[in-house]
């Protein structure tokens, strides 16, 4: 497992329960992000790169489960386990009608949990579709269609493809696509990786994951790969 693996957003208004859930999921093996308000939530979604995430039903005055529908409207696919300490019938359908995958309610087994979110990985991972490449057009072929990128954008894609699985760091690329021009900024990379999170979401629908590992670069996932 690679340290991008695995990873898991957990959105929930009290510290310390997304504390506790990070420290049972760190002995698991997975990877956590923490996110205590819904704009937060919203901009960690936007980064994408979560194998799946724990969404409280209620997160300060806010509605998770409105929170879930926004993202499903906008064609966010990552698996969604709701948690909440409201267990009638009514509550768990109404986190299951707004998009989430599973719901669990509070208290719950830990080894319970974590095996729902082993359920719903292996799910994301088997509705994977296949992503092909198209250099002569500058095309990328996926189950949510195809995106013509410009020139710059497909060469940063296929690079990203072609190692894919492998960190790529931000100089690594800089060197690879624009040294030689004099572009004087590293910057140039997040700006042409943002564009591509842009034309290329949801990421899981063309097969793949982009994912950013902090102080260390990038790596993209073949979602098809895995499955192998």
């Amino acid at each position: 497992m690679t340290e991008s693996e695995n990873l898991i957003l957990i959105v929930d208004d009290d510290p310390e329960i997304t504390a506790a859930l990070a420290r049972g999921l760190a002995l698991h093996g997975y990877g956590t992000v923490c996110a205590h308000r819904v704009d937060e939530a919203r901009a960690r979604f936007g980064e994408g790169g979560f194998s799946a995430a724990i969404v409280d039903v209620m997160i300060g005055p806010e509605s998770g489960i409105e929170l879930v529908r926004d993202l499903r409207a906008e064609g966010d696919r990552t698996p969604i386990l709701m948690l909440s300490a409201l267990s009638e019938v009514e509550d768990r359908a109404g986190g299951l009608d707004a998009g989430a995958d599973d719901y669990i309610a509070k208290p719950f087994a830990f080894d319970e949990l974590v095996t729902r979110l082993k359920v719903q990985e292996r799910r994301a991972k088997r509705a994977a579709p296949a992503l092909r490449l198209e250099p002569a057009t500058r095309t990328v072929h996926g189950a949510a269609g195809h995106v013509t990128l410009t020139e710059r954008e497909f060469a940063l894609f296929a690079t990203l493809w072609t190692h894919r699985g492998e960190v790529m760091s931000r100089a690594d690329l800089f060197d690879r696509l624009w040294a030689r021009e004099g572009t004087s900024s590293e910057n140039v990379v997040d700006v042409y990786i943002g564009y591509l999170r842009r034309k290329l979401a949801p990421t899981r629908e063309y097969g793949f994951e982009l994912r950013t590992l902090r102080n260390r670069g990038f790596v993209l996932e073949s979602l098809a790969d895995d499955e192998n």
